[in-house]
């Protein structure tokens, strides 16, 4: 453990039913899993604790992450996936039903929307929704910017700036965004963590109290945040985005400081 008692932990850990795991630079960095992580998902299931990993990344769809661990060796099923292309699509359609929009992003993103009513619209939607993709390129942008001028609402996935990739830290939904931002002059509205909106969901489908859950993750500005404001036990590990340079730069401080999520299985060894 980095700044924890190992028996300080271990209680910890006992009294805790229900935990919302990120997912990027926790369980996974890049194509890689975390050293740990097996032990650790084994330990969620041999104690009988509610688990939910909840990502701020939209592009893939909870069949596509559980595909992500499989080759990667874990198998978890796709109850236990929630993402803000669902957070995102779940809004809208509460929003105004049956909505159209001119989305940036990825197939998961794209699905989850058409799952829940929306049409695809490039002339003259109600909403532009950028998440993370490929197809991102200065026409997109240029259409985005024509389509808020003309009166859609701005959404943006998730309030990440940089992710984990491959080989170092990229762009990710607010970078991209903020080109659209700045041209326009409009405020996007993000759905992703540190939104309450997608956290109170989480908990909700873990059917657990904030006071007997946890958050774990590499952020400080979406996933301990986010933990904090709910009410749940806050868990930052330093396998992803955070270093302990990076936890001084902010006024608040997680309850846990983590190297990874194997601590914690690793808290009741003898």
């Amino acid at each position: 453990m980095t700044t924890v008692n190992k028996e300080t932990l271990k209680e910890q850990l006992s009294q805790i039913d229900g935990f919302i795991c990120d997912m990027d630079g926790v369980i996974y960095y890049g194509s890689k899993l975390l050293p740990g992580v097996k032990e650790f998902v084994n330990w969620l299931k041999e104690n009988n604790k509610s688990y939910l990993f909840l990502t701020n990344a939209s592009d893939k769809s909870p069949a596509d992450l559980r595909g992500k661990l499989l080759n990667l060796g874990l198998d978890v099923d796709e109850s236990h996936f929630y993402t803000s292309a669902l957070a995102t699509a779940r809004f809208l359609a509460s929003q105004s039903p049956g909505c159209s929009a001119y989305v940036i992003g990825e197939p998961g993103l794209i699905n989850a929307l058409y799952d829940q009513g929306i049409s695809m619209n490039d002339t003259n939607p109600d909403y532009v929704v950028v998440g993370e993709g490929h197809n991102y390129n200065y026409e997109t942008i240029i259409k985005a910017c024509n389509m808020v001028n003309n009166g859609a609402r701005l959404i943006g996935t998730n309030y990440d700036i940089t992710g984990p990739r491959d080989g170092g830290i990229g762009p990710a939904c607010r970078a991209f965004t903020a080109p659209i931002e700045l041209a326009t002059g409009k405020n996007a509205y993000f759905i992703g963590k540190p939104n309450p909106l997608m956290v109170r969901t989480g908990l909700r489908m873990l059917g657990t109290h904030s006071e007997k859950s946890a958050i774990i993750g590499d952020r400080m500005d979406t996933d301990i945040v986010s933990g904090i404001e709910t009410g749940m036990h806050t868990f930052l590990v330093l396998t992803g985005v955070t270093d302990m340079h990076t936890v001084d730069k902010f006024p608040y401080r997680p309850e846990y400081i983590l190297k990874g999520v194997c601590d914690i299985p690793e808290a009741f060894r003898d």
